[in-house]
C-alpha cells in the first residue's frame, strides 16, 4: 500500500475516535456542572405552634376538632375581717304598753328646763324641757313600804354602774352578792345617776318587764334604752322632784300633773329635811334597789 493510503487510513481512524474523547469530555463536564449548580430539593422543615394540634396520621375526620381554651385559676376571694364584738350589749327592752313609751308631751310647770319630776302615783318620769313641754318616760317606782317623797339634786352619773348592796339589804337577803361589777347582768343598768349622799338612784334595768310596776326598794328605774337618753340629757346638779305617791292623780288624755302646783310639789327647803334625807312614806330606812 502506498504512504498515501495509510496517512488517509489513519486520518479516517482518528477522526471518530478524537470525536468521541470530545464528547465525552463534553459530557463529563456538562454532567459535573449538573452535579455542582444544580440546587437540592430540601423541604423546609416548619415549627408546629405552641397552640395548634397536630394532624393525626390517619384519615382526616368529618367533625372539626375544637381546642379548649387555658383554664384559669380563679382569682383569691379575700377573707372579711372579723369584728370585735362590743365589750357590753345592752338587753333588748320588752315591749311596754303605749303610756310607757318614751314621748314628749304637754307639760305645764313653773319648773326651770332640766328638772326631773318624779310620778311616784303613775310611774312617770318627767324631763321638763322649754315651751310648756316634758319628756315623758315610763318607771318602775318603790313597792309598798318602800316609797318616798322629797327634794334631791343628781350628785353624779356613772356608766355600767357596779352593785354593793347595803347591809340591811343584806340582813334580809343573804344571799345577795356582796359585789357585783357593771354589765348586762348588773340589776342597776346600763346607766345610773345618783341623788344627794341618799342611797337611791335613777338607773337602768335588766329586768324592763318590770316598769310600770312598784316593785324596787326606792330607787326609780327605767328601761336600759331610756336611762341611756336620760342620761345624756340631765346634768349634775340638776334638781329632782320625787312627788308623794298619794298626792299624784291620774290625769285624763295622758296629761302630767302640774308640778307647779304647791299642793303637789315637796315642801319648801324651810320645811323640810335636808337634801340628804328624802321624806320615805314608811318607818323602814332607806336602802338600794335589789329587785
Amino acid at each position: 500500500m502506498g504512504k498515501r493510503a495509510k496517512r488517509g487510513k489513519i486520518e479516517t481512524l482518528t477522526l471518530p475516535v478524537a470525536g468521541r474523547v470530545v464528547v465525552g469530555v463534553v459530557a463529563a463536564a456538562a454532567l459535573g456542572y449538573g452535579l455542582l449548580w444544580r440546587p437540592a430539593s430540601v423541604q423546609p422543615i416548619r415549627k408546629q405552634a405552641a397552640h395548634q394540634v397536630p394532624a393525626p396520621s390517619g384519615p382526616t375526620p368529618s367533625t372539626p376538632i375544637h381546642v379548649a381554651a387555658p383554664v384559669q385559676a380563679p382569682a383569691p376571694v379575700p377573707v372579711p375581717i372579723p369584728v370585735p364584738a362590743p365589750r357590753i350589749e345592752t338587753p333588748k327592752a320588752a315591749d311596754a304598753p303605749g303610756r310607757l313609751v318614751r314621748q314628749v308631751v304637754d307639760y305645764v310647770s313653773h319648773q326651770p328646763p332640766g328638772t326631773v319630776v318624779i310620778d311616784t302615783g303613775n310611774t312617770f318620769l318627767y324631763l321638763v324641757l322649754n315651751g310648756g313641754q316634758a319628756m315623758r318616760y315610763g318607771i318602775g317606782v318603790g313597792r309598798e313600804g318602800f316609797t318616798w317623797s322629797g327634794e334631791q339634786v343628781v350628785a353624779r352619773k356613772t356608766e355600767w354602774p357596779d352593785w354593793r348592796p347595803p347591809a340591811e339589804m343584806l340582813t334580809r337577803q343573804p344571799y345577795l352578792p356582796r359585789f357585783m361589777a357593771g354589765g348586762p347582768g348588773n340589776p342597776l343598768g346600763a346607766r345610773a345617776m345618783y341623788l344627794g349622799d341618799t342611797e337611791y338612784r335613777i338607773h337602768g334595768t335588766n329586768k324592763p318587764d318590770t316598769i310600770g310596776k312598784r316593785v324596787s326598794s326606792g330607787c326609780i328605774r327605767l328601761t336600759n334604752d331610756d336611762v341611756m337618753d336620760l342620761y345624756e340629757r340631765v346634768k349634775v346638779g340638776a334638781k329632782v322632784i320625787v312627788l308623794p305617791a298619794q298626792a299624784a292623780h291620774r290625769p285624763s288624755q295622758g296629761a302630767p300633773p302640774d308640778a307647779g302646783v304647791s299642793s303637789q310639789e315637796p315642801a319648801s327647803p324651810s320645811n323640810r329635811p335636808s337634801a340628804a334625807n328624802a321624806q320615805p312614806q314608811s318607818s323602814r330606812p332607806k336602802m338600794a334597789d335589789a329587785q
